[in-house]
């Protein structure tokens, strides 16, 4: 069973810095692309920053310049670092990863996507 542990939230005063990581673990055979996104309240889930299994990211307009997604392939695990924190980026942050696993109703390698548990980020002074 595939999992995802996040870790890395918390209160930081604008301006501030957070890093973010995302941990998978489990039967995998190989992670094709990773992402981070984000809900805050009352507003619908959005994508912050992804990363292909070849290193070409994308960003969401709001954060460029000041975020940076980066993964380690041998640890399974993809980063987010946050920088110049602004109280508009409070919000829950989630991991996304798109994978290929066994999948034992088809007896074959098949695709499938899994989201984490998520982490709260709160700029605030």
């Amino acid at each position: 069973q595939v999992q995802l542990v996040e870790s890395g939230g918390g209160l930081v005063q604008p301006g501030g810095s957070l890093r973010l990581s995302c941990a998978a673990s489990g039967s995998i055979f190989r992670i094709n692309a990773m992402g981070w996104y984000r809900q805050a309240p009352g507003k619908q889930r959005e994508s912050v920053a992804t990363i292909t299994s070849g290193g070409s990211t994308n960003y969401a307009d709001s954060v460029k310049g000041r975020f940076t997604i980066s993964r380690d392939n041998a640890k399974n695990t993809v980063y987010l670092q946050m920088n110049s924190l602004k109280p508009e980026d409070t919000a829950v942050y989630y991991c996304n990863i798109e994978y290929w696993a066994y999948d034992i109703r088809s007896g074959t390698r098949a695709p499938f996507g899994l989201w984490g548990q998520g982490t709260q980020v709160t700029v605030s002074s």
